[in-house]
């Protein structure tokens, strides 16, 4: 039988990594080579990032759309939202710039929203945000990131609020650019470091990954949707011409 430090040897070299320093000790990871992972993830060209995400997200249930100017993307808000008594927000900038709380209160629907940071009496408003979110039936978020590579939503605590709306309702909508497209975890992760994310010291606390649908089965395998999360995911591409760019 092999002995451990055998087994780990032959994990380094089937990763081309060399054993450095005293056996089964890593002094520095960032000193290691990256691992070769040559034909076991193909790499995803550019062009194929949103088309690459949105196949990945139906596979799971999810739904797509892509909406390229403002008519579009109220169109396809209505017809998710549709009677839907109450809508969550997350705090997020592209949910603030399209002016959303603003349009859909407009439509007469209830909204409620995670509080700035300067607003008096915070911390009761959080907890209303908290309990209008295990009540609303839609919750609608931005994204940090979508993941081309498993049809993901990267989510991270800098944009608050996102967690509880993503999480609580039934329905979760979220709203992306192109621009934050990513084609693999890897990609998302380096850009969260580089950029102040969660990895950085300035960055947030956590990242949240969503994937599809929540699912769960009992032991004779019956499938239902819903139960520790969303049963519906939909995720929506902003297009430049709904920000009047």
């Amino acid at each position: 039988m092999a002995t451990r430090e055998e087994m780990l040897d032959r994990i380094r070299r089937a990763l081309g990594r060399p054993q450095t320093g005293r056996p089964g000790v890593v002094t520095d990871a960032r000193s290691l080579p990256p691992a070769r992972l040559d034909g076991v993830m193909p790499p995803i060209e550019k062009p194929d990032y949103l088309p690459k995400f949105e196949a990945e997200l139906e596979r799971l249930a999810g739904a797509t759309y892509r909406a390229a100017n403002a008519a579009q993307l109220e169109d396809t808000l209505r017809s998710i939202i549709g009677n839907s008594s109450g809508v969550v927000l997350s705090r997020n900038p592209l949910l603030k710039q399209l002016q959303l709380a603003e349009k859909l209160r407009a439509w007469g629907v209830a909204v409620e929203e995670w509080p700035e940071k300067s607003e008096a009496g915070g911390g009761g408003r959080n907890a209303a945000f908290k309990e209008a979110s295990f009540q609303a039936q839609v919750g609608i978020t931005g994204v940090d990131f979508v993941l081309a590579e498993t049809g993901s939503l990267a989510l991270t605590s800098r944009t608050e609020g996102g967690q509880l709306a993503s999480l609580a309702p039934p329905v979760h909508v979220a709203l992306y650019r192109e621009s934050q497209v990513a084609a693999s975890l890897d990609d998302v992760l380096e850009a969260l470091t580089l950029s102040g994310g969660p990895l950085a010291p300035d960055g947030g606390r956590s990242v949240v990954f969503i994937t599809g649908t929540s699912r769960t089965a009992d032991i004779e395998q019956v499938l239902i949707r819903g139960v520790h999360g969303p049963r519906e995911v939909h995720a929506i591409l902003v297009g430049e011409a709904c920000l009047g760019l």
